[in-house]
């Protein structure tokens, strides 16, 4: 554990990229290969079961630090992880325990059949023999908050340094149904790998947004001038759904999400026509909620998500079915390597042939002679339910994750209103002590009724600023979270509005975040409930 804490703490102390990559080497050749094969499992977002809830945990850390309830509690509310306040709030060990990565792992998994006594010896004892920096990254795992500043790419890029395997093929093989405790790493760097893994999916080609530094969209004579002729170019709708590979291999079918969640009981409308599908196929597209043929938003499909239990009436109210947007395998045969007109010309040939039509659509293509004549069709994305359109080069392979040039999503601008802060909250991380998390309010009448939570869009500067009006405004008290003076005005862009009885104000904003701090505007000209409401008819 002492080297996973180091590695832990090495990442998280520098931004530099090369710097990461070394030190992710390092760790991987002083370590051992189960070691490696549980890193490589957690940095993929594998963690380990939660066996003891949040609530124990505390009580616990409570206990052992001998301090009262209440000003654990405010620690807490400063420092906001838990896991590091029950590390910063426990006395300093003096012991040292030599148990790896694998070794703790396996005893947290140990844990599911023991008695709560059983589990509280256990944890108790457990802090008592790790240093601060293992306790801290050990109550990480512990409490299923474990996140690293380093994404899946620079741990690939470090193990094929070292392996000599190529970084895609790294990529395709952590794939899929494995778990660290039977996967080994002599498997993982093999030359011919020859998993008999049926299921594993292809990693996503993921398409790189054209406007990336502002809500502003690119114009069309800017978008000729990055991307050249419109006829080297196809154009989609970009559905908002759930990215999915279908797959059908030796008689059986797996569906996987594009979060690498195996999905395939949560769809039982789409089992006919995967199995009618030629074996050794694998299709790329978007799951999605229709009804007489048409797309219905994504809060439908919502309604399911999550679901153990699908009942006939969820079935009934939000049907699925898939548009799909590649073929990646054919007959057994990757075919990620022909060009995208080549993949295009096998799904349709899949589709003409496929017995369920209704439930195997394809990703129409938008015609189009001139980026102008795009850009006026882009306007038509809410009438489509659809987020604005993609951009793929007729010449591309299938790629793996995101990459420039040659997949682009040229996404709708975001609908807006002017908001008016009412709650503020703070953070956690870096930003824990600054007050970074918003509720926003619109006029209903004299009455400033709240609508939304958004915590991304401001600058550093400007959470400052924002931070230091908080501190000296805060009206009232509830816990972690402050009433302000309702006095800033903010503008809040949101990709979707729906109706929903959960939420006092009657609606639910899709992705709302902070576009602009609205200084020039005072409180009084916030938009009004009435105003949002109205969006819900368009």
């Amino acid at each position: 554990m002492k080297a996973f804490a180091q590695l832990f703490l090495s990442l998280d102390e520098t931004n530099k990229t090369n710097e990461k990559v070394k030190v992710l080497k390092d760790y991987l050749t002083a370590v051992p290969d189960t070691d490696k094969m549980h890193m490589l499992a957690l940095f993929a977002d594998r963690l380990p079961k939660r066996q003891i809830n949040s609530t124990l945990v505390r009580n616990w850390a409570i206990e052992a630090s001998g301090i009262p309830v209440w000003l654990f509690e405010e620690s807490y509310h400063v420092v906001g992880d838990l896991a590091e306040t029950m590390t910063l709030l426990m006395p300093q060990s003096i012991n040292s325990s030599s148990k790896t990565l694998t070794e703790w792992i396996a005893e947290i998994n140990s844990l599911a059949d023991k008695t709560e006594e059983e589990k509280k010896t256990w944890l108790l004892n457990s802090w008592a023999v790790l240093d601060s920096q293992e306790r801290f990254v050990f109550n990480k795992l512990l409490t299923g908050g474990f996140r690293v500043g380093v994404s899946q790419n620079l741990v690939i890029k470090a193990l094929s340094e070292i392996s000599g395997i190529e970084a895609p093929i790294l990529t395709h093989r952590i794939m899929g149904n494995w778990q660290p405790e039977t996967y080994q790493y002599s498997q993982l760097i093999q030359e011919k790998d020859d998993s008999d893994d049926i299921s594993r999916p292809y990693p996503f080609f993921l398409a790189y947004p054209v406007q990336e530094t502002s809500e502003k969209q690119k114009s069309a004579e800017e978008l000729k001038d990055s991307l050249g002729d419109a006829s080297e170019w196809q154009a989609e709708w970009k559905w908002d759904g759930i990215r999915a590979q279908m797959i059908k291999r030796n008689g059986r079918i797996f569906i996987w999400s594009r979060g690498e969640d195996l999905a395939t009981d949560k769809f039982p409308e789409l089992h006919p026509f995967l199995n009618d599908l030629p074996d050794g196929t694998v299709i790329d597209g978007e799951i999605l909620s229709f009804k007489n043929g048409l797309p219905m938003p994504f809060n439908v499909l919502q309604t399911r998500i999550g679901r153990k239990n699908l009942n006939k009436k969820i079935l009934e109210e939000s049907p699925v079915a898939v548009i799909a947007y590649d073929c990646l395998e054919y007959m057994g045969e990757d075919v990620r390597y022909k060009t995208q007109t080549e993949r295009r010309l096998i799904l349709e040939g899949l589709q003409s042939a496929t017995s369920f039509p209704q439930i195997f659509n394809i990703s129409a293509l938008i015609p189009f002679s001139s980026w102008e004549e795009l850009s006026t069709i882009r306007e038509q994305s809410r009438a489509m339910i659809a987020e604005g359109i993609m951009l793929k080069r007729k010449s591309a392979h299938y790629q793996v994750g995101r990459r420039r040039g040659d997949w682009w999503k040229w996404k709708i601008d975001p609908l807006s209103v002017d908001a008016v802060m009412i709650y503020a909250q703070k953070g956690h991380g870096r930003r824990a002590d600054l007050y970074t998390d918003y509720t926003f309010a619109v006029w209903d009448g004299d009455k400033l009724v709240p609508f939304a939570k958004a915590y991304s869009g401001l600058t550093d500067q400007e959470i400052n600023k924002v931070d230091y009006f908080v501190k000296r405004n805060t009206l009232e008290k509830f816990g972690p979270v402050r009433t302000v003076k309702p006095e800033l005005v903010f503008e809040i862009g949101f990709e979707g509005i729906n109706k929903s009885s959960r939420h006092k104000s009657g609606i639910a904003l899709r992705f709302p975040r902070i576009l602009r701090w609205r200084h020039d505007k005072p409180k009084e000209e916030a938009d009004t409930l009435e105003s949002l409401k109205a969006l819900l008819g368009e």
